[in-house]
């Protein structure tokens, strides 16, 4: 699954890259987030809890930073292993742009999954990991622009 998108954020480009750098900013906007700890220097780990489908499943996962050039871009890669509904991986590039003191977010996101997931069907897969990517990045601008996030859009 391959998906590009871009978000327009009303604030400066220094401000995005803060909260894509920060585990408490990321935590409050994946979705499903039970918990988040580390840094962009070591990687963060998180605890997620989503259904997909028929399949409902606890991950606990690792996001690494790579390609990093600060305030303008970075690679992040991330796998989560959730028991026997099985596993997900994947990868995204983000890439910030500023224009009149607001940023312009710019993503591309590759996800692949395996074990039970993978029994589920490309449809269903692609379209909750399109789901996923825009509630995150949606629930971010949120964040980042100071609005509250909807009670629908909130951690699980």
């Amino acid at each position: 699954m391959e998906l590009t998108e871009n978000k327009i954020i009303k604030t400066r480009k220094k401000a995005v890259w803060r909260a894509l750098m920060s585990a408490d900013v990321l935590s409050k906007c994946i979705p499903g987030c039970k918990d988040m700890l580390g840094n962009p220097q070591d990687g963060f780990e998180a605890t997620v809890v989503q259904k997909v489908g028929p399949v409902k499943a606890t991950f606990k996962g690792k996001v690494t930073l790579s390609d990093v050039i600060s305030e303008e871009s970075l690679k992040l890669n991330g796998e989560g292993k959730g028991g026997a509904a099985g596993f997900a991986k994947g990868e995204a590039t983000v890439k910030l742009a500023e224009e009149n003191n607001t940023t312009i977010l710019s993503y591309s996101v590759k996800a692949k999954v395996g074990g039970k997931l993978a029994q589920l069907g490309s449809r269903i897969i692609d379209g909750f990991a399109k789901k996923m990517a825009d509630q995150f990045f949606e629930n971010f601008k949120a964040t980042v622009e100071g609005n509250a996030l909807p009670d629908n859009e909130k951690r699980g």
